[in-house]
C-alpha cells in the first residue's frame, strides 16, 4: 500500500481546520469519505473539502472498500463502539481524545485491537508539536537539572448558561465527565510523555457552580517515577480575572513554564529568563497525522498507543470518581 485512504466519522467543528484538511496535505494520505447524520451539513462539508464519498451511517463508511483508515471525531460516548467496529472490519483507527468515557471502555478497545492485530492511535497530537518536542529535548538534556515537581493549574471562567444547554461536553454519558474530561487529556498525556509512569495517584472533584450535573473543579496528586511530585488543579467556574493555563516544571537548576493551549515557552535558569515563541501549524494535527500515516505504512512507531492514552484516562477517572491507585 502506497497511500492511506481516510474516512472521517463525525465531521464537526474539530475537523474543519484542526484535522480534516491535513489528511490531504500529508504525503501518502487522502481523505475520501465523511460521515455525519445531518444530510445538509454533511453535503456542505464534503463540497467545501472536496470529499467524494458521503455517508449518514457510520457502518457504511467503515465497511466501504475504498476506506483504509477511520478517524473517529465524534463525542467520546461512541468512540468505543465505532473503534471496535472499524478494527473488526480490518481498518486502521485514529480516535479523538479522550480515548473513551471510561477506563473499562479504553481497555476493551485495546483488547480488540490486539485480537484483530489492528493499529489504533489516540489523538494526543501535542506529542508531535515543536514546542512540546522542545520541552522533551530540554528534559532529556537535563537542562534544568533534576526534576523536583510538576504542576498544572487551569482556571477558566464559566460560560453563559446557554453554552451548557444540550452541550455534550458536560454530559457524563457523552463525555465521561465535564470540561475536565475535554481538556485535561492533553495536559496529563504530556506529563506521561515527559516523565514516564505514575507510581500512585489520588484526587477529588466537586461541582461548585451548579451550572451542570458533572464536576467543575478537580484536584489531584501523583507520585511519578524518579521521585517527581505532581499536583494538578482545575476549575471551570472561576472569575475571569484569575484565568490561568500553567504547566510548570521545576528542576534544581531552573524552571520550564508554558500554557498547554498556548504557543510560548518560558525557561528560567541561573536567574535569566528566555522566552521562545512557536508558530502553530495551520492544521494543528498535521504533524501527528504525518506520524500516523508513517505508522500505518510501517515506516515509524505508533505516536500514541492505546496504552499511552489509558494512563491519562486512569488518572482522570481517579481524580473525578475516586478510583485511586
Amino acid at each position: 500500500m502506497q497511500e492511506i485512504r481516510w474516512g472521517i466519522i463525525g465531521c464537526g467543528n474539530v475537523t474543519e481546520v484542526k484535522s480534516g484538511p491535513a489528511f490531504n496535505k500529508v504525503p501518502h494520505s487522502k481523505l475520501v469519505a465523511v460521515m455525519r447524520r445531518d444530510e445538509a451539513l454533511l453535503k456542505d462539508y464534503a463540497l467545501r473539502h472536496h470529499v467524494p464519498l458521503t455517508f449518514n451511517d457510520a457502518s457504511q463508511l467503515i465497511n466501504h472498500p475504498d476506506v483504509d483508515a477511520v478517524y473517529i471525531a465524534t463525542p467520546p460516548g461512541v468512540h468505543e463502539q465505532y473503534a471496535i467496529e472499524a478494527l473488526k472490519a480490518n481498518k486502521w483507527v485514529y480516535v479523538e481524545k479522550p480515548m473513551s468515557t471510561s477506563v473499562a471502555a479504553c481497555l476493551n478497545m485495546e483488547t480488540i485491537a490486539k485480537e484483530a492485530n489492528g493499529k489504533l492511535v489516540i489523538a494526543h497530537y501535542r506529542r508531535a508539536l515543536p514546542m512540546f518536542l522542545k520541552v522533551k529535548a530540554l528534559l532529556s538534556d537535563v537542562y534544568i537539572g533534576s526534576i523536583q515537581s510538576v504542576k498544572i493549574n487551569m482556571q477558566k471562567k464559566a460560560a453563559d448558561h446557554s453554552y451548557y444547554t444540550n452541550n455534550w461536553r458536560v454530559n457524563k454519558y457523552d463525555a465521561g465527565g465535564g470540561l475536565f474530561y475535554d481538556l485535561a487529556p492533553h495536559q496529563l498525556d504530556l506529563v506521561f510523555y515527559f516523565f514516564g509512569d505514575a507510581i500512585s495517584f489520588k484526587g477529588t472533584s466537586s461541582n461548585k457552580a451548579g451550572l451542570y450535573p458533572v464536576e467543575d473543579t478537580v484536584h489531584g496528586k501523583m507520585q511519578l517515577e524518579n521521585g517527581i511530585e505532581f499536583t494538578g488543579d482545575w476549575c471551570f467556574a472561576t472569575d475571569s480575572e484569575i484565568e490561568k493555563d500553567e504547566f510548570i516544571i521545576e528542576g534544581d537548576k531552573g524552571v520550564i513554564k508554558f500554557a498547554v493551549f498556548g504557543h510560548q515557552l518560558e525557561i528560567t535558569k541561573e536567574g535569566k529568563m528566555e522566552i521562545i515563541n512557536f508558530d502553530p501549524p495551520a492544521h494543528i494535527q498535521q504533524p501527528m497525522i504525518e506520524k500516523i500515516v508513517n505508522y500505518f505504512l510501517n515506516k515509524g512507531p505508533n505516536p500514541c498507543s492505546a496504552n499511552d492514552a489509558i494512563k491519562s484516562m486512569q488518572v482522570m477517572e481517579a481524580f473525578v470518581y475516586g478510583n485511586n491507585s
